[in-house]
């Protein structure tokens, strides 16, 4: 069958920056995934997606002007109600193959078979491809319907009086195979060959496209429009990387900016400008978000890492002097600058600690209370973590930390950019003489604050990083704001998450479930909540403190599961994970050593028999009934097997506990091989469960004794399965 390639475009007013890119490749996607399902293209057809701020377009190759016949087999009804005693037609069947084009001469083709019981007519028939007419049709119907708008609108048509819902009103529609037209309509447009190009830069308007393949290349010659998103962004990296050679300054990376800026342009054209040196005595993190956020410019840096006064704009005009665009962006990110100084300058005439009683008025949570209640817990959490860590100097720091850790969130510059809460903390914390320990701490308390993002940098930061997390967390969990399925309102997953790595990755001897115990203790505290026992919240927050054992073992759980989920990640079989954790180990930053060990120990060759030997000992043990005795009884060992188990146990004993002891789990594993042979040989020719009460139970108290030092490390029955 003839094949051509098809081109759709969608031209409409401008596009959401920083939904285009999404909107562009579903656009594509459910175009073409409708034909496929249609028959008009193959599962392999080649899709390109085009997307500026004023198209959404596909480009789709080798599609049919007619999708292929299809034999299809149709079930019509019983035999027994179609047919009658005389075998033929009655009324119902006559009436059903009416419906399918059909008449009684189709009667003597009908097939019998059986479906399920009853035996059932089936008529064979050849259906006719779809049209690409009516398959574009439905496809763009689909599409539009289905496509990830942030926001619909409503606009009325031409006519003035029918109404359309898309993301921004659309002005043209192009459909072509090949040369032709596909004549479809969507939201009220009429399909055609004419588009438009850049409102100031096309050479022609409208452009008449030639046909499908010329789409791209066209509007690129003669409407000064790059229409494929990937093609414009590499053009937009490829000028600010010469922008930056040729003023001997580095990019400062971003790909979510250059894929808002990319959605912003479609004749991209990279001009470099200058600002004031004096901003550059504002934090550099202030003067970046402000020109990254709200002109949407590339800071660069110079070779030193610090902030350069001389910024890259994409304009989206190429005029032959640029210097009045230049000149225009130079004057707006002046007036930005001097915002953001102003703020700076005025948030330093007030001290942290001066600002800390305001939280006072800052509500947290309705059923806990404000900031200021919140501090109260954290800084008592951070400085049990500090005098555990480290006695009473960390402790001393840790408080202080946390007692200004959220007094930056009533400064200007944060009120004005939110993103930059910790950060000014920390300036302003180092502004005041205050230590770098303290200072740092009151930036890093946030960390880490996604996947992969650095921990704090010193230990004053790590406590109240931890206080801050395990607050929120034991606080949210006693009052059921747990996340479910996609909802997770308090980011309670990443402080989880943070709590996890922290403990791990810093290698802190604190033991989870105790941590969380001593939260709770704190946040129970009697002399913090008489402190707020005359607000007018009083009874709502004092309910709140009742943290009950149902909600902390839920948390635990929480916990334990994000945990998981982190190991697998780090390239661990869900066995391994499984195997360790299975003992609730409670010092999370032993887990990867015993991981580790876990690891070495599968590679041993008797690592596949100790595995299902440990899982026989533990099917044994939790089928056994009574008390399992702690000691076996030397003088009840009649068989010479269960003798020989015995003494191998006595022997490794002393080596796998020392090996233990001293946090290596390698050793201590991999010394279990010793015990194939005498397990072996003990399931070979000794019976545990037999008649004989003292003796079973001496065996038993045998197989307790081997099952407890193979799973110091990890249940290694767990294992069984994979080896």
């Amino acid at each position: 069958m003839m094949t051509k390639n098809l081109l759709v475009e969608l031209l409409v007013e401008e596009l959401p920056p920083k939904s285009l890119k999404q909107l562009g490749n579903s656009f594509a996607e459910l175009l073409a995934t409708s034909l496929k399902t249609q028959g008009l293209i193959a599962q392999d057809a080649i899709v390109t997606p085009h997307a500026t701020p004023r198209r959404l377009a596909v480009y789709i190759g080798n599609v049919a002007a007619q999708a292929a016949d299809k034999a299809v087999t149709q079930k019509l009804m019983p035999v027994k109600v179609g047919l009658d005693a005389a075998g033929q037609a009655t009324p119902p069947l006559l009436k059903k193959l009416a419906s399918l084009g059909a008449d009684a001469s189709a009667v003597p083709q009908l097939k019998r078979a059986l479906d399920g019981k009853t035996e059932t007519l089936f008529w064979d028939s050849i259906v006719a491809g779809i049209s690409l007419t009516d398959g574009l049709q439905n496809a763009l119907q689909d599409a539009i319907s289905r496509l990830p708008i942030p926001k619909v609108m409503t606009y009325q048509l031409a006519d003035g009086w029918q109404s359309v819902h898309f993301v921004r009103p659309a002005h043209a529609l192009v459909a072509l195979h090949g040369a032709d037209i596909v004549p479809v309509n969507i939201l009220g447009l009429q399909a055609g060959r004419e588009t438009q190009g850049h409102r100031f830069e096309a050479k022609v308007n409208p452009v008449v496209l030639h046909n499908a393949d010329s789409y791209a290349q066209q509007l690129q010659d003669e409407g000064a429009v790059i229409t494929h998103f990937a093609q414009r962004r590499a053009e937009i990296v490829r000028q600010l990387t010469a922008a930056a050679v040729r003023e001997q300054l580095t990019l400062l990376d971003d790909d979510d900016l250059l894929d808002e800026v990319t959605a912003l342009v479609e004749h991209p054209n990279v001009l470099a400008g200058k600002f004031a040196a004096e901003f550059l005595q504002v934090p550099q993190e202030c003067l970046i978000l402000t020109m990254k956020a709200n002109q949407k410019y590339f800071p660069l840096l110079d070779a030193q890492g610090k902030l350069a006064n001389t910024f890259l704009l994409v304009s989206n005009i190429r005029p032959a002097d640029p210097i009045q665009v230049i000149a225009g962006n130079e004057r707006v990110v002046r007036s930005r600058l001097a915002d953001a100084k102003f703020f700076f300058d005025q948030d330093r005439k007030k001290t942290l600690a001066s600002r800390v009683p305001q939280l006072d008025k800052v509500i947290y949570h309705n059923k806990l209370g404000t900031q200021g209640l919140r501090i109260q817990y954290v800084r008592a959490i951070a400085k049990m973590l500090g005098e555990q860590l480290g006695g009473d100097a960390l402790a001393s720091q840790a408080y202080e930390a946390a007692t200004l850790a959220k007094a930056d969130l009533l400064t200007d510059m944060v009120g004005e950019f939110p993103e930059l809460q910790g950060i000014m903390g920390r300036y302003y914390a180092q502004h005041e003489g205050l230590s770098d320990d303290v200072a740092f701490a009151i930036e890093d308390h946030y960390k880490p604050r996604f996947a992969g993002d650095e921990l704090p940098r010193n230990t004053v930061g790590v406590c109240v990083a931890l206080a801050d997390k395990l607050e929120t967390l034991v606080n949210m969990f006693s009052i059921d704001e747990i996340p479910t399925g996609d909802k997770d309102p308090f980011a309670l997953r990443r402080h989880a998450l943070g709590v996890i790595r922290i403990l791990i990755e810093k290698g802190l001897s604190l033991e989870l479930n105790q941590l969380i115990q001593q939260v709770i203790k704190v946040i129970k505290d009697e002399e913090i909540l008489k402190l707020w026992a005359n607000t007018q919240q009083s009874a709502t927050i004092t309910q709140s403190r009742i943290v009950s054992k149902e909600s902390s073992d839920q948390l635990y759980i929480f916990i334990y599961d994000r945990l998981a989920g982190f190991l697998r990640e780090q390239g661990y079989t869900a066995q391994e994970v499984d195997a360790v954790l299975s003992l609730n180990p409670q010092l999370l930053c032993d887990i990867p050593k015993r991981l580790a060990a876990v690891r070495a120990f599968s590679t041993l060759p008797e690592a596949a028999s100790l595995a299902a030997a440990n899982k026989r000992v533990g099917n044994i043990l939790k089928k056994s009934e009574g008390a399992i005795r702690d000691t076996v009884d030397t003088g009840l060992l009649q068989e010479a097997d269960e003798r020989v188990l015995y003494q191998a146990l006595q022997d490794i004993q002393p080596q796998t506990g020392k090996a233990f002891a001293a946090g290596d789990y390698t050793t201590s594993l991999q010394i279990l091989a010793a015990l194939k042979s005498p397990i072996d040989a003990f399931f070979d020719h000794v019976m545990v469960n037999i008649d004989d009460e003292p003796l079973r139970k001496n065996r038993l108290a045998l197989l307790a004794q081997l099952h407890q030092i193979m799973n110091r490390v990890a249940d290694i029955s767990k294992l069984a399965v994979n080896l």
